[in-house]
This record gives structure tokens, C-alpha cells and sequence, in this order.
């Protein structure tokens, strides 16, 4: 399958095409894109996970150039403010805690010094977050000495440059671009697609399309009929408005959430600017109570008018349905609180790729591809909905998310954590076991026993060994520089 039809741009349309044009360069693709410029950039997809270095390297890019281009910042993981409850606040974060003894986990050796009256917070032990914090910044070590020492980073990016980007590597592969509105979509006998009508009049056939078109969806859900798989009952929030301003507040490298009373706050550091966002249940706020609360949260002048979103959490029932795949958001959407949507845009590019047609389409590919993405949509969402289960706010939209039943995978893991202290992980987890501890810790969700092979070690040589090691992150974090002096030293840039 040689001609392949990418119906959008943004984001996720540029990723697509940059992959195919450089990873599959041997297939000699015919690859075109067509830009869709009457829909609208989303505008939230500014904060990523550590995988975007992964894919930045895929493409032979050096991430610093990237960096420099996209004007972006690093990230160390997620401060939550007020989730809990007024007041609180806990960090989510891309590494380790503490050092494991043998097979026994690290949180466990924290259980047994807690039951003898020590009161150390488990982040502590995390030097990710203690860096994060402290607002410092330092690449980590490759051959790591400890444990704790291993983290990862993420960067925050303004989506539209990061988007060029991508433009400018893929057209120089070859990828053609086509600026026009899709007017129609041909179906042939079979049920697949056969061409895309523009406004223009023109015809463009293909043998496979990717559908990056968005929340619209235009092939995977218009035109093929795709039924969606609807979240909402779990996840109340169903709308958005986003602000950017100037940037006025430190240059932290971490991505802010604070829940409000109808949903949660986002701030994401850039070097030019801020990127500000309010996820909002409409059922219990207005799209101009959320507006104007929103701007009252901006520590600089707003940079552009506000734009106002509105989605229902979920995914196509068939992501891949006859001979289009849909990328991005018209695979489906998840809120951005946990800075999922690219990851997951470059997760269903790197299962095409594998499962890429050759001779022709294969059903069992078609029904593996649909099965994973299924999973690992189902894994992000019960991450999320944790947050709201597990808050302790006492207004009405929270109360009612505190009070709902729970996915059953879901409600499995907290059973299995609060009996036992042990960890549940399933196939296709996007989020691993620091990150489920740092939600553990953060929300107060604690267990009620733990490993047994804890009791090997005596309290007062824990104690010993955990106070050496709270020094430890402490010296390591007062050595590194700050996050602002790593971008001007690394990028090259005045921060």
C-alpha cells in the first residue's frame, strides 16, 4: 500500500507524516497531506511525557535543536495544588523513589519505618521531585550510582512551532502537502475509502488513510461510521478554555494543575510565554464564569483570546476501521491532566508502523492494532480518573466523582494497594509503578500492611540508611543548576 492520504495537519498530522516519510523511507511511500486549515489548533498539547525524546530521537533530531525551536522548557514530572484538599499539594514525578533492598520495593521499607513513628515524607526520596521543587534542572546520569539518581525528563512545547517543525523535516522526505478543506469522502463497494473530494474539486485517491482531523473525525467517524466509546460517566469534565499570557512567575520545569471548583487549572512554562487552561464540567460551571475565572489565575497580560473547546472523553470504537486509522484526537480524547495527548498520537504512529499494510490489509492485523489502543486508552483513563475518585474537595462535582462506581481494573489496584501494599500493573500501562505511588502518597490512600520481607532489616539500620540518602538527594539538588541556567547554557538561549 504505497499512497498514503493523511486528512490533517497539527500535531498530530505532522507527527504521522515525519514518521512514515523517515522510518518506512525504504518503502518509498507516496505520502500526502492535507492541511484541513479551516480546523482550528487545540492549543493544549504543550506538555509532554519523557517517550517525546524518543520519538524526537527516531527522526534522527538532536532534542536541544528541537529545544531551541519550539521554544521550549523542561519538565521533571507535575505539581498538583489543592486536589486533595485547600491548601495541599503533591508532585508527580518522572523517577525512582528511594533504593529497593533486593526484591523488596523501597515503599514497603518506608511502611515498616513509619509503624516505628518516623514521619519522612515518601517524596523525599525522590530526587526528581526534589529537583523539580527546587527549581533546578541537571541531565541524568546514564550509569546511575543509586536507584533514586534514575529519572527522566519531558519538555513543554508551543505545539504550533513544534508542528513546523515537523512540516519542514517531512516536506524535505518528500511529503506533499495539499492546503485545502475536505468537501467529501468517496466510499468504494468494499466499505473502505476511496478518495477525498477537496473544495477545489479535485479528487484524492488513496489506499490508506490516517485521520487527523481532529475532534470532527471526518473519515474514521463521519465518513466510515464509527461508533465512539463515551467516558464521561468517569470523567465529568467536558470543556476547556485556554489563555496564554506572559510570563511573569518562575521558570519552573513542571507542569502546574490546580483543582478548582468545577475542574482543574493547568500552567505550562514555556520560554515566551505561559500556556494557561481551565477543564471545566459544564454542568457545574458557564463558559463565562470559567473564562473569567481563568483570567483572574494569569500572572501576566493574556497573549490572545481565549478559545473556548468542548469534547466528551472517550475513543473510537474501531480505531482503525477498513483502510483508515485515525491519529490523535479523532482516535479519541483523553483531558490533558496527565499530558497524554502527544504520547498517545506517537504510540498509534509507532503501531502502524508495525503493523503497516504490505501486500494488503490483514483482519488479525486490523483487530491487534484496535485491541492495544483499546487497552491502552482504558489504562490512561483509569490513571485519570483516580485524581477525582481520590479528592478530598467537598463541592458538588467532586462529591459526586468521589461517590461513583469504579472500573473494575481500576478498583482492583487500589484493593490490591490498600490490602497489601503491592502494586498491580497490567498489560499496556502507559503510567508505571512511581507513578502510582506518587497518586498513593499524595491523596493519603495507604495500606494496611505490607512486604513481610521488610522485617529483614532492623528499624534503627533503616533509619540510618534513609536519612544518608535524603543528604544525598539534598547534595544533588544544591549542585545543579538552575532550570533557567540549563536552558541558557544548553540551548543557548537568554531564559
Amino acid at each position: 500500500m504505497k499512497k498514503v492520504i493523511i486528512a490533517g495537519g497539527g500535531t498530530a498530522g505532522w507527527m504521522a507524516a515525519a514518521s512514515l516519510a523517515h522510518q518506512l523511507a525504504h518503502l518509498d511511500l507516496d505520502i500526502t497531506l492535507i492541511e484541513l486549515s479551516d480546523i482550528g489548533k487545540v492549543g493544549v498539547g504543550e506538555a509532554t511525557v519523557p517517550a517525546i525524546r524518543d520519538y524526537i530521537g527516531s527522526l534522527g533530531l538532536d532534542i536541544f535543536d528541537v529545544m531551541r525551536d519550539t521554544q521550549a522548557t523542561a519538565k521533571l514530572g507535575i505539581r498538583f495544588d489543592d486536589w486533595s484538599h485547600d491548601g495541599d499539594s503533591f508532585f508527580h514525578p518522572f523517577g525512582l523513589y528511594g533504593v529497593p533492598a533486593g526484591q523488596t520495593a523501597f515503599h514497603h521499607l518506608c511502611h515498616r519505618l513509619r509503624e516505628a513513628g518516623e514521619d519522612t515524607p515518601l517524596a523525599a526520596y525522590n530526587l526528581c521531585t526534589q529537583l523539580a521543587l527546587a527549581e533546578r534542572f541537571t541531565l541524568p546520569n546514564l550509569t546511575p550510582k543509586a536507584a533514586f539518581e534514575a529519572y527522566d525528563w519531558a519538555i513543554h512545547f508551543d505545539a504550533g512551532l513544534f508542528a513546523q517543525c515537523l512540516r519542514t523535516f517531512a516536506t524535505r522526505l518528500g511529503v506533499k502537502r495539499i492546503d485545502a478543506r475536505i468537501h467529501d469522502v468517496a466510499i468504494a463497494d468494499n466499505g473502505h475509502i476511496k478518495s477525498l473530494r477537496l473544495d477545489d474539486g479535485r479528487d484524492i485517491e488513496g489506499e490508506l488513510f490516517i485521520d487527523c482531523s481532529g475532534f470532527r473525525a471526518l473519515l474514521i467517524r463521519g465518513a466510515l461510521k464509527s461508533g465512539y466509546q463515551n467516558w464521561q460517566k468517569w470523567l465529568p469534565c467536558n470543556r476547556a478554555v485556554a489563555l496564554p499570557c506572559e510570563r511573569t512567575g518562575p521558570l519552573t520545569p513542571y507542569t502546574r494543575s490546580t483543582a478548582l471548583s468545577a475542574g482543574w487549572a493547568w500552567r505550562i512554562p514555556l520560554q515566551h510565554r505561559v500556556g494557561n487552561g481551565y477543564v471545566y464540567s459544564s454542568d457545574h460551571l458557564t463558559q463565562d464564569e470559567a473564562e473569567t475565572g481563568l483570567r483572574s489565575r494569569l500572572e501576566g497580560p493574556a497573549l490572545a483570546s481565549a478559545n473556548h473547546l468542548r469534547f466528551v472523553t472517550g475513543h473510537a470504537t474501531e480505531v482503525w476501521k477498513a483502510n483508515c486509522v485515525a491519529i490523535g484526537l479523532a482516535a479519541g480524547f483523553l483531558e490533558p491532566l496527565e499530558s497524554t495527548s502527544i504520547v498517545l498520537i506517537q504510540t498509534g504512529i509507532e503501531k502502524l508502523i508495525k503493523l503497516f499494510p504490505g501486500r494488503g490489509l490483514v483482519a488479525a492485523s486490523l483487530r491487534e492494532y484496535n485491541r492495544t489502543t483499546t487497552l491502552e486508552y482504558e489504562r490512561v483513563r483509569d490513571f485519570i480518573i483516580l485524581h477525582y475518585w481520590a479528592s478530598g474537595r467537598k463541592e458538588p462535582m467532586w462529591k459526586a466523582c468521589q461517590a461513583m462506581a469504579l472500573p473494575d481494573h481500576l478498583q482492583q489496584k487500589i484493593d490490591v494497594f490498600r490490602a497489601s501494599g503491592h502494586l498491580v500493573r497490567y498489560e499496556w500501562e502507559s503510567f508505571h509503578d512511581p507513578s502510582w505511588l506518587s497518586m498513593y502518597a499524595g491523596f493519603g490512600i495507604n495500606a494496611s500492611s505490607r512486604d513481610l520481607t521488610a522485617d529483614r532489616f532492623d528499624v534503627p539500620q533503616l533509619r540510618d540508611i534513609c536519612t544518608r540518602m535524603t543528604r544525598d538527594i539534598q547534595s544533588r539538588v544544591a549542585s545543579a543548576e538552575t532550570h533557567a541556567q540549563f536552558l541558557a547554557r544548553s540551548l543557548r538561549v537568554e531564559a
